[in-house]
């Protein structure tokens, strides 16, 4: 009558904060605030369809193992961590064939204490997350894999630079076109990795990307908000597209570039109604629904031989 089509568990919502201590000044530190999601695949068939649980690493094992490694491992960057936790699950155990490994990294940074930077003392950076999503099976081996890394609610706003005319216009229409308004956005950036570029989950994890993975991160912060802040943006469209393509030219190492961005709406009050008050950009009402999103993924052109 019916079939087990596919299955994963795992563990989610696995939360630490790893401090980093500086050899030579053990109060010189560095946080990483992270919650791991690990979700395992293999021959755990009969556990969902004979009442058998004997294949099933529990979940608790799960949670106790990301914590384990993380305190014995570095945890820096994310994308080192996520290939630790990957060979190690399929290492460990014969019957899983494959792990999707995704970490959740809180921005917290240091600020200021009598002018100089201080030494273990953050500020956390609202909403604002660095995810890294890998996907690993043992079949057909390290060297295969999906990697990426995010950019997530990064919130911007620009009061003018801001353009949307020349759109489709029907009988629905009721839009007026603006070569001057308001443009905010929660910022949502992904970059697809290149295996073959980076080299195999082996490498990854003994830190051999480790400056790559810190560079392209704050590139492609650099570039999204630069090119938000200089551009007379068209269309959230044009300036997503201009974005990605600048990242792709900055990291060979990149296949693909994605953005997820909501136009998050500012209406502009009409005041006319008192003593024919103008209001020249200057007041508006942020609407919190509904708003626009717009979505694209931008590849790299491979030359033809």
């Amino acid at each position: 009558m019916s079939y087990l089509a596919d299955s994963t568990y795992g563990k989610d919502n696995v939360k630490f904060l790893k401090v980093k201590k500086d050899r030579s000044n053990p109060k010189l530190q560095q946080i990483m605030e992270a919650t791991v999601k690990v979700l395992l695949r293999g021959n755990f068939d009969v556990s969902y369809t004979e009442s058998d649980n004997s294949p099933i690493v529990p979940t608790d094992t799960v949670k106790n193992t990301v914590l384990v490694l993380a305190k014995t491992n570095d945890t820096w960057p994310s994308e080192k961590f996520a290939a630790k936790l990957a060979l190690h699950f399929t290492a460990k155990y014969a019957h899983i064939s494959g792990v999707s490994v995704q970490i959740y990294q809180d921005r917290w940074v240091k600020f200021d204490v009598d002018g100089t930077s201080s030494l273990h003392s953050f500020v956390h950076q609202g909403p604002e997350k660095k995810i890294v999503e890998l996907d690993y099976d043992k079949v057909p081996g390290p060297a295969q894999y999906k990697l990426s890394t995010s950019i997530k609610d990064l919130t911007v706003l620009k009061s003018t630079n801001s353009m949307f005319y020349g759109y489709n216009v029907c009988d629905y229409t009721t839009l007026k076109p603006t070569d001057d308004r308001v443009l905010s956005t929660d910022i949502y950036s992904k970059w697809d990795w290149s295996s073959s570029k980076l080299g195999s989950l082996h490498a990854l994890s003994s830190g051999s990307c480790d400056v790559l993975f810190d560079q392209v991160f704050d590139t492609a912060k650099v570039i999204t908000l630069d090119i938000f802040a200089k551009e007379n943006s068209a269309s959230v469209q044009a300036t997503m597209y201009n974005m990605a393509t600048a990242i792709l030219e900055k990291a060979p190492q990149v296949n693909f570039v994605s953005y997820e961005l909501p136009n998050k709406h500012y209406f502009l009050f009409d005041l006319k109604w008192f003593k024919g008050l103008e209001n020249d950009n200057e007041l508006f009402y942020p609407s919190p629904h509904p708003n626009g999103l717009i979505r694209c993924k931008v590849g790299r052109k491979t030359s033809k031989l």
